[in-house]
């Protein structure tokens, strides 16, 4: 049995490792449109302050990882269409067969619709590459315009400060992080980093981008100008789905499987950031990758084992003010109990019968993680 998988980030290489475990004669083929070197994706909003380069950022190269599991490695491809029928696939390599497939896709930037001749200029930080891009760009600058207040945009804001650049964070909403804060713990958030020095620009949306000499110029929906020696997008993903639409599979949001991982095609599956589960969850996180590949790896293995996920509260790696989440379901009815000193934010979200049903801990109350999240519902 050929088990083919198209990517090589973490969830990718996750269930490589999970599934040699799991069938140590398993014919296993990794097709990436990279070099496929392993790496964790989210040191990438936190590695200026620690002085990391692309290069250092590699834990393992893919020659080696490919040795040590025993997987045939077609790197540098880019995979153009799957025949889900035949079961092939057509890629700049050649074409493929495979028994089974996993689509390990990931998810790109969403681009903002900005006017201006330095809109072009806009720079995302997705993967090893970008980064090392963001990493020359940034030689010499003083000031960058971070576009998005949400998780990516407050850690990258954080990490730029650590290495003492100035950023400006501009965002629609009038709070950082309010889809996953509520309000209490935001405003806690923003001034903590306010203190150390980023400034916010909220409530408002970058609407051109001019070249200004070496740097730029940003018009916000105000009317504001900001100056910037660059600009950095951190708006959110899009799971990449459109492989997987051609092919004639189900996809929404991201491309949609069921409790065992499985696309609208029993033989071709779904990991990471391209996926959505049960029709209802985009889990752009790690935790969840490494549950559904120790899952789907079994599943590949020929022992059916659906993917569950327990409480998975993430971390906001913003060292001047630390943060763990768990928000609450869409389903789940409740109030936030929240208490606040000068030293952090401990805020529940709590059922109509006490029940902790979400949380967010910022500053000395994000050291409670460990004793609360065993109170906290599975999510599947």
């Amino acid at each position: 049995m050929n088990t083919t998988i198209i990517g090589s980030g973490v969830a990718a290489w996750t269930l490589v490792r999970e599934l040699r475990k799991a069938d140590p004669e398993a014919e296993i083929r990794l097709i990436t449109a990279d070099s496929g070197d392993f790496y964790s994706k989210p040191m990438l909003s936190n590695a200026l302050a620690s002085g990391k380069t692309a290069e250092s950022l590699v834990m393992t190269p893919a020659a080696k990882f490919a040795e040590q599991q025993k997987v045939e490695l077609v790197p540098n491809a880019t995979v153009s269409a799957v025949d889900a029928e035949s079961r092939r696939l057509t890629s700049s390599a050649g074409e493929f067969s495979y028994d089974n497939l996993v689509l390990a896709l990931g998810a790109d930037t969403i681009k903002l619709p900005i006017e201006g001749d330095g809109a072009g200029d806009v720079i995302s930080v997705n993967d090893l590459n970008d980064y090392a891009e963001f990493r020359k760009l940034l030689d010499g600058k003083k000031e960058v315009a971070v576009l998005g207040a949400g998780l990516i945009g407050c850690e990258f804001a954080n990490d730029l400060l650590k290495a003492d650049i100035h950023t400006t964070v501009f965002d629609l909403a009038d709070r950082p992080l309010a889809r996953l804060l509520p309000e209490q713990a935001s405003t806690f958030m923003q001034n903590k980093l306010a203190e150390k020095g980023v400034s916010w620009k909220l409530g408002r949306t970058v609407n051109s981008i001019s070249k200004n000499g070496a740097g730029y110029t940003l018009t916000d929906s105000t009317g504001e100008t900001t100056q910037a020696d660059l600009v950095l997008s951190a708006v959110g993903l899009k799971p990449r789905t459109a492989l997987a639409e051609n092919a004639g599979i189900t996809v929404a949001r991201g491309i949609v499987v069921n409790n065992l991982g499985q696309t609208s095609n029993n033989n071709i599956y779904a990991l990471g950031d391209c996926a959505e589960y049960l029709g209802k969850f985009v889990l752009p996180y790690i935790m969840p990758v490494m549950q559904a590949a120790r899952a789907m790896a079994q599943t590949l293995a020929g022992k059916p084992t659906e993917i569950k996920f327990p409480a998975m509260p993430v971390s906001i790696k913003t060292p001047d003010c630390p943060a763990v989440v768990n928000p609450p379901l869409p389903e789940h009815e409740g109030e936030w109990e929240i208490t606040a000193d000068d030293n952090g934010v401990k805020a529940l979200f709590k059922g109509a019968d006490g029940a902790l049903l979400g949380m967010a801990l910022l500053g000395e109350a994000s050291k409670e993680r460990q004793a609360l999240t065993p109170q906290l519902p599975a999510m599947i």
